[in-house]
């Protein structure tokens, strides 16, 4: 495929997009990817990287090797996903120390529109994909009410890991990186190690990332391109079982000291709006939920034109 400058700048465009949904949890990269029709291609240029590959670039050299993988194309979008989550993170951590609830209530919005968005996706229902559907919601649910590590050492290998799971996120429509590296407990770690420029932490989750492309993206490929029915409706089901973990409103059951001296949540409990202990900001906190609710339907309706 012959692209100009012009093309390539469109493409890191787009990367941008994606960077920006892996930082906020609820929309996925790979949705962007889908949208703005270059899944296809990032799919194939990852499946690329292979054993031929490395067979071509000793054989015939760098540049068709080069050609083969389509690196300028992922070139350009790692270097818009790589700008947009630098540029965000430290907007997203002032949120989330000073503006919780209304952060997490866009957070919320965003999550419930996509639950209808990939649950529309599920035909042929039957008893197995309902079953499949519940078991999903259970095992959202079970891993928000799971306490994050209290330990004061940075567990690097759990970091990646972290990243690895999270990597998933960009060649599978449904659950962004982030929200994954929320639900694990490690979410305000990277946005706060990428904004103090923690290159350990940093690299980490970047050798996860790697790792997880490559290990996981032709099991994750081949399971939507045979099982998609069954892929659709067990996302739907842990985005679902999952929102508790993006519940605006919460009260500390318990609480630890992390690595910094500081005093952070353990436990934490969902409860109503009128039992918050403070501002509960309602009005506000419904208006950014609408607000993250309507992106979704917006991003629908622009995939829907383009097909």
């Amino acid at each position: 495929m012959s692209r100009n400058i012009k093309d390539y700048i469109g493409i890191a465009l787009k990367g941008v997009a994606m960077g920006a949904a892996d930082v906020v949890p609820g929309v996925s990269g790979g949705t962007i990817a889908f949208i703005s029709g270059i899944y296809e291609e990032l799919l194939a240029a990852i499946s690329n990287i292979n054993f031929s590959l490395l067979k071509t670039l000793k054989k015939e050299g760098f540049k068709v090797a080069w050609k083969q993988l389509n690196g300028n194309f992922l070139l350009s979008l790692f270097i818009g996903i790589f700008v947009s989550i630098v540029s965000l993170a430290k907007i997203i951590k002032y949120l989330l120390e000073n503006e919780p609830i209304l952060l997490w209530s866009f957070f919320f919005g965003l999550v419930l529109a996509s639950i209808i968005y990939i649950g529309k996706q599920v035909i042929n229902w039957s008893f197995k994909i309902v079953v499949l559907g519940v078991f999903g919601i259970v095992f959202g649910y079970v891993i928000t009410i799971i306490p994050s590590t209290t330990s004061t050492e940075i567990n690097y290998f759990f970091l990646i890991f972290a990243g690895a799971i999270a990597s998933c996120a960009m060649i599978l429509p449904g659950i962004s990186g982030s929200y994954i590296l929320l639900l694990i407990g490690v979410y305000p770690v990277v946005m706060t190690a990428i904004t103090t420029k923690d290159f350990k932490i940093i690299s980490a989750i970047g050798i996860g990332v790697i790792l997880g492309l490559l290990s996981f993206s032709k099991l994750l490929k081949w399971l939507f391109t045979n099982y998609k029915n069954q892929m659709l409706i067990v996302l739907t089901g842990i985005m679902l079982g999952s929102l508790n973990k993006v519940w605006p409103w919460k009260m500390t059951v318990s609480t630890y000291i992390n690595s910094h001296g500081l005093t952070k949540p353990l436990l934490e409990q969902s409860i109503s709006p009128f039992s918050y202990d403070g501002d509960a900001e309602l009005i506000m906190a419904i208006i950014f939920a609408v607000i993250g609710f309507c992106l979704i339907l917006l991003m629908e309706r622009v995939a829907v034109q383009k097909k």
